[in-house]
């Protein structure tokens, strides 16, 4: 069947920030991650949710919503979709989202509406964020929920943040995989991502760093850790721009453990209240970490950093060296932006990047001149002027975002039939996107914000598989247990023949004739063939028999298919029989070959041998030659048959042909004997 899947990214769409995916899939509309732009103040920082439903009818609209992780250009505009906007439908996040989300949307909601002057219509309340929350459904790791009938959900670990996941959606036939953000590279907290291989129709993966292939995380590390060195033992301040969590516990970590080696005395501080709610939730979901963290868990939470001590804004001008650690990662408001606007003008002092930072973001602006001095125009809702950045820049990626070479394992660990392309620069898009398809041969996509794009899936028609079909050995009254719903592994192919029944468009069975004529209660008839080949030199039959013939046709046979095959003579009459195959000779009626009509091929075989074994040429039998009697009896048999209650139609197959001749110039003439046919079988289909 054919089938079409229809992708409208609202954000993320060649771009980072505000990811909303809206997908229809099987007549289901679902929304992947609800988001906000770091970038903008205005009506820009939320998805135009207009294009959904212009009169505001969203819970008829969308289905389903899913959020991958707790980060604000996933999460940020939840409250306002829901609470202001008004949809009421199902929403699906894992535990630790639905427990950290809540905190890093106050802190946005107190940023925008107290610092930044966005005025609270515009936003969500407290409050409001607390009845979101409640709205959202929490599950596990590889579970599977099921939604409706034929329509369920299933997330995966995907690194990258504490709760982050994947979501694999089914809905029928058609299936899809939304990354979110995911790390293939395990880091010291947490582990990589990791998937089935799962086979969706389409593979919505992030491209955040499309192009770019990182060093090994161990000389990231050293080269961050002599920047700061370097910096702290001259006297200077070192800023680190972080998330509330996720890189944020990742560095303290890492700076933790290289003060305890060096025994360093400078002060490192973290932006107060932020560590205990992060060892609250580490502690809480100590199960997403990474297996040195759990097994070190049990001597001692590894989050209780030793050299890290809580931040106080009178810090700020404290003369010396020191390393803060402050929120937010991309320096757009924040403690992290009113340090920064402090330390900035001295060249002793030191800022380190280690994350993405979006368009439109003072820390973007920050980087866009390689790390050089330079005169940044500030913000309006931060005091406007102009600020002389004289401290050394660096851009160390620590972002736990899948690299180029990351997606490309994740899509060939996955191995979709589709590839799309989201969260990311429109130009490394493209790059990506023509790798992928140089590489796999897959077609890709990278729509932009609004664009819709339609995937066209083809899919089989799915049927239940008799085991008895398969050559399982079942007694025949164990009729009850002659069915299985599980897929056939996709590693081998095999040949079946048999009788389709349709129960009902969803429920498609493929039997064998008697587990056929037990489910419809009717009974089984037989269709068998007998055939006659004249040789008018009847020395040749019991020469050829003298000579071994017959022995060889039968180890052939026992050697190909392991079948019993017994033979008989009696004088002159010589007979081989497999199955209900019967190979016959005699000096006065010449070879005779009989068969019923489930052994067609077998027969067909055995004949082409016994051909080859007697040096004659193969003719066209097996191949039924006179009809007459058995056609009287299929019509006396369908006409008893009509007369059932049910209407049922017997329907004869047609004649069986044989292999096509080796050309001889004189074919052996075959006549039809003056024996009945045997009771016809027949094919049943109601």
């Amino acid at each position: 069947s054919i089938m079409q899947i229809k992708v409208t990214p609202l954000g993320a769409g060649q771009d980072v920030g505000k990811s909303c995916i809206l997908v229809t899939i099987g007549g289901k509309n679902i929304m992947l991650d609800c988001g906000m732009h770091p970038g903008y103040n205005d009506e820009r920082r939320f998805p135009d949710f207009r294009y959904i439903s212009k009169e505001g009818n969203f819970t008829g609209v969308i289905d389903l919503v899913i959020i991958s992780h707790f980060h604000l250009d996933h999460c940020g505009s939840l409250p306002y979709f829901t609470e202001v906007l008004g949809y009421d439908g199902p929403m699906y996040a894992t535990h630790p989202t639905k427990a950290i989300m809540p905190i890093l949307l106050e802190d946005y909601r107190k940023i925008s509406v107290e610092r930044r002057g966005v005025e609270e219509k515009d936003m969500f309340t407290s409050q409001q964020i607390k009845d979101c929350m409640m709205k959202v459904t929490p599950c596990a790791l590889e579970e599977t929920i099921m939604i409706e009938d034929d329509f369920e959900i299933r997330p995966y670990y995907a690194g990258h943040v504490l709760g982050a996941a994947m979501f694999y959606i089914r809905v029928g036939q058609q299936s899809i995989l939304y990354t979110g953000d995911y790390n293939m590279t395990p880091d010291r907290h947490l582990g990589s991502a990791r998937c089935d291989k799962l086979r969706p129709d389409l593979l919505i993966t992030e491209s955040t760093y499309a192009t770019t292939i990182r060093e090994s995380k161990r000389w990231r590390e050293r080269d961050m850790l002599n920047q700061v060195s370097d910096c702290v033992r001259n006297g200077g301040k070192v800023l680190i721009p972080v998330f509330a969590l996720g890189r944020a516990q990742e560095l303290c970590l890492l700076l933790d453990a290289f003060w305890e080696r060096t025994g360093l005395k400078v002060p490192i501080y973290f932006s107060a209240g932020l560590t205990e709610k992060a060892n609250l939730y580490y502690k809480m979901y100590i199960s997403w970490t990474n297996q040195k963290i759990k097994d070190t868990f049990v001597k001692r939470n590894v989050f209780d950093f030793q050299h890290i001590q809580p931040f106080d804004r009178a810090f700020i001008d404290r003369p010396g060296p020191m390393v803060l650690f402050a929120t937010p990662g991309m320096l757009h408001g924040g403690l992290s932006m009113e340090v920064f606007k402090k330390w900035a003008p001295s060249d002793k002092n030191l800022v380190i990047m280690p994350g993405y930072c979006v368009a439109g973001t003072l820390g973007h602006k920050v980087l866009s001149n390689g790390g050089k001095p330079q005169v940044i125009d500030m913000p309006r809702d931060e005091g406007g002027g102009k600020l002389h950045v004289r401290c050394k820049i660096k851009h160390l990626s620590f972002s736990a975002h899948a690299d180029a070479k990351g997606i490309m394992t994740l899509i060939k660990q996955v191995d979709p039939v589709n590839v799309m392309l989201v969260h990311g620069e429109r130009h490394k898009m493209e790059a990506l996107k023509q790798r992928i398809k140089a590489e796999f041969g897959l077609p890709c996509y990278d729509p932009a914000n609004g664009a819709t794009t339609y995937i066209t899936t083809f899919h089989g028609v799915p049927v239940q598989l008799s085991t008895r079909l398969m050559g399982k050995r079942r007694r025949e009254e164990e009729y009850s247990a002659l069915y299985t719903k599980r897929t056939l592994a996709p590693t081998s192919t095999q040949q079946l023949s048999g009788v389709l029944y349709i129960k009902d468009p969803k429920n498609m069975m493929v039997l064998d004739e008697l587990e056929t004529s037990q489910m419809i209660n009717m009974p089984q008839c037989d269709l068998s063939f007998r055939h006659n080949m004249k040789v008018d030199n009847e020395d040749l039959i019991s020469e050829l028999v003298d000579d071994g013939a017959f022995e060889i046709l039968e180890r052939f046979v026992q050697s190909q298919w392991e079948l019993p095959v017994t033979r008989s003579v009696d004088g002159k009459v010589n007979a081989l029989n497999v199955r209900s195959v019967k190979v016959e000779t005699d000096g006065n009626h010449g070879v005779t070959i009989e068969y019923s009509y489930r052994d067609l091929e077998l027969a067909r075989k055995i004949w082409r041998s016994f051909c080859e074994s007697f040096g004659m040429d193969e003719t066209i039998a097996p191949a039924p030659l006179k009809m007459q009697s058995a056609t009287k009896q299929v019509k006396q048999e369908k006409t008893a048959v009509k007369a059932e209650p049910g209407g049922t139609t017997l329907i004869a197959p047609s004649s069986p042909t044989g292999p096509p001749p080796r050309s001889p110039t004189k074919p052996p003439k075959l006549e039809a004997t003056s024996r009945p046919a045997k009771a016809a079988k027949l094919k049943v289909e109601k």
